[in-house]
């Protein structure tokens, strides 16, 4: 049952990542003005954290390790600065533990559930963000930009804080990126965020802060 389920969220990113590819593609073949306009396909790895600042929620633990394929599509390109849309289907490799039993307050099955939320849970995350990259051109092949987006997950496991299933995840960034030919090495620091906008409970959410590298190819 557990393998079917990681099967069918499997093949949902899969989905995601491909369909989003076909819009860019679609976009990009659309667009006679912009003749030089690039597209970036890369590999992101990271690690994210809940218990550094700014959260250290005491309450709980939650970290991931995770891989982002990276979809950077040009949108325009002045002197200096660049704005760039960015696709990214993410696999979240995550852990969480209820630590302050206390957070279930009494209610139906609390003591259940306050056994079953402080046991460690090693699960997957599924996510594809939709966003903007604003790059700043420091020097000729080295540039620092910031980043925002959001989009659907799938979560498969409950925690005391968050609901499994449908959720979304918002990402905020900022990173450095060094350019050699067509390749583009890149580093960044983000903050996640995920919830459900109260579609269903709980919904006090997961934060953490990410750190992560990758490379990417530029197709022109």
């Amino acid at each position: 049952m557990r393998i079917n389920r990681t099967i069918k969220l499997t093949m949902k990113l899969y989905f995601f990542f491909f369909f989003s590819v076909f819009l860019i593609l679609k976009v990009r073949s659309q667009d006679e003005e912009k003749k030089d306009a690039t597209i970036l396909i890369g590999l992101n790895y990271g690690k994210s954290f809940q218990d550094i600042f700014p959260f250290n929620d005491p309450d709980y633990l939650y970290k991931n390790q995770f891989l982002k394929i990276q979809i950077n599509y040009l949108l325009k390109q002045n002197r200096n600065f660049s704005y760039e849309l960015l696709v990214e289907p993410s696999l979240y490799f995550s852990e969480h533990q209820l630590l302050n039993k206390y957070f279930v307050t009494p209610g139906p099955n609390y003591i259940e559930k306050r056994e079953r939320f402080t046991k460690r849970k090693l699960f997957k995350e599924y996510a594809i963000n939709v966003g903007i990259v604003v790059r700043y051109r420091l020097l000729n092949n080295f540039s620092t930009y910031f980043l925002g987006s959001i989009g659907p997950m799938i979560s498969a496991v409950d925690t005391e804080r968050l609901k499994k299933g449908f959720a979304f995840s918002d990402v905020l960034g900022v990173g450095f990126s060094y350019k050699q030919k067509e390749l583009l090495f890149d580093f960044r620091l983000t903050l996640r965020h995920n919830s459900n906008a109260n579609l269903y409970f709980p919904n006090k959410g997961h934060n953490s802060i990410g750190f992560e590298s990758g490379v990417s190819f530029e197709i022109k």
